[in-house]
């Protein structure tokens, strides 16, 4: 076990670098896909980063319970496979199929429970029945809305004022000038289906889940009422992560969560690699041209938690290091060195120039490299 001092990693509630010192089991909840197309950049570094922090939680004696979820129903997909005129559970399982493919050509460490939001219906239900009980959420013509307003803090872990979150609700389809709304931010946690549209029995009417209260569910069942670390990209951090916070803590009277870890945006051609914007640049293109060790090494490159821009150089500049590394052969060098560059808040840059002075100098750096996932 290597774990004389504990690590330290960025809490984006206490908007501070913190002891991470948790017990000999770790529960980790990172926000999966909504599986309705490729893999992008983006997404292989949030996951990543995850891997680099499961592998050197291993590797310093915890047994890690890393749930990864699948958001296979929700406005995105369903949207996506009325456009190809496929059923959603198919596009769904193709999409997965294919993001699987990727994390594993990326040699990231197999989730322990990779649940998906269809197989938790029941329990999704029954989070909602809890919170109508309660007086928590509230019944609109067959929709039930998380009254924000009876909310213990709502909005101090993203730390933002009301009309910036007003503003992201809009931009994330949360309609905040929706007339049946008590608060602008309350957020749906069930709604009536429109015809062709996926639909379960509710006792409040025909419908399906909203997005936030899947995670809950998914997270609440797998993990138990508080976890040990919450991640996923920093543009979930609100609305998805605060409403998620918010609702879980009603229902269960405990912290949701210990300690919450963003991953920061990928950009391409200066603007954040998204969909909207069209400068997605996809794991499996490159995979068909560049060992899928060195697009690892060009992601590890940067600082988790700060944003940067993808230029196609960074792959080259990793094709040479990963050709650097094979050179110098087995060996434990910079072993040490790159363990506490990753217990220093994941300091993966500062990991890869170790080992680059190890492998320079002629020293075998094959253990270093799979600390951080990298096979010789």
């Amino acid at each position: 076990m290597h774990a004389a001092a504990p690590m330290h990693l960025y809490d984006t509630s206490r908007s501070e670098v913190a002891a991470f010192a948790p017990g000999e089991t770790v529960t980790m909840y990172v926000c999966g896909i909504t599986p309705y197309d490729a893999t992008h950049l983006g997404h292989a570094a949030t996951y990543i980063t995850y891997d680099v922090l499961q592998r050197r939680l291993i590797d310093r004696g915890h047994q890690v319970r890393y749930v990864r979820n699948i958001t296979d129903v929700d406005d995105d997909i369903i949207r996506a496979a009325r456009q190809r005129d496929v059923h959603y559970l198919d596009l769904a399982f193709g999409e997965t199929a294919r993001f699987d493919d990727d994390m594993a050509a990326l040699n990231t460490l197999p989730p322990w429970s990779e649940p998906r939001a269809t197989g938790a219906i029941g329990n999704i239900r029954g989070l909602i029945d809890t919170l109508l009980t309660q007086g928590d959420a509230y019944l609109v013509d067959g929709a039930v809305y998380f009254d924000t307003g009876a909310a213990n803090g709502f909005g101090s872990l993203a730390r933002l004022g009301d009309d910036r979150m007003r503003q992201l609700a809009a931009e994330w389809g949360e309609r905040p000038d929706d007339p049946a709304k008590r608060n602008p931010l309350d957020f749906v946690l069930w709604r009536p289906s429109d015809d062709g549209e996926p639909a379960w029995e509710a006792r409040w009417g025909r419908g399906r889940p909203g997005w936030h209260i899947e995670c809950s569910a998914l997270a609440l069942h797998e993990l138990g009422p508080t976890i040990d670390l919450h991640g996923g990209g920093v543009d979930l951090l609100f609305p998805h992560h605060e409403s998620c916070r918010a609702q879980s803590e009603a229902v269960t009277g405990q912290p949701f969560v210990r300690h919450w870890l963003h991953q920061a945006m990928v950009h391409c051609d200066g603007r954040k690699m998204s969909k909207s914007t069209g400068n997605l640049v996809f794991v499996g293109d490159l995979r068909e041209h560049h060992d899928a060790a060195a697009i690892r090494l060009a992601l590890l490159l940067h600082r988790y938690r700060r944003p940067w821009n993808w230029h196609d150089d960074l792959l080259v500049d990793a094709e040479t290091r990963l050709a650097r590394w094979r050179r110098a052969g087995p060996g434990d060098a910079a072993l040490d060195a790159t363990r506490a560059a990753l217990d220093d808040d994941l300091d993966t840059p500062t990991a890869l120039a170790a080992i680059d002075a190890a492998a320079e100098a002629g020293r075998g750096v094959s253990a270093a490299a799979e600390l951080l996932g990298v096979e010789l």
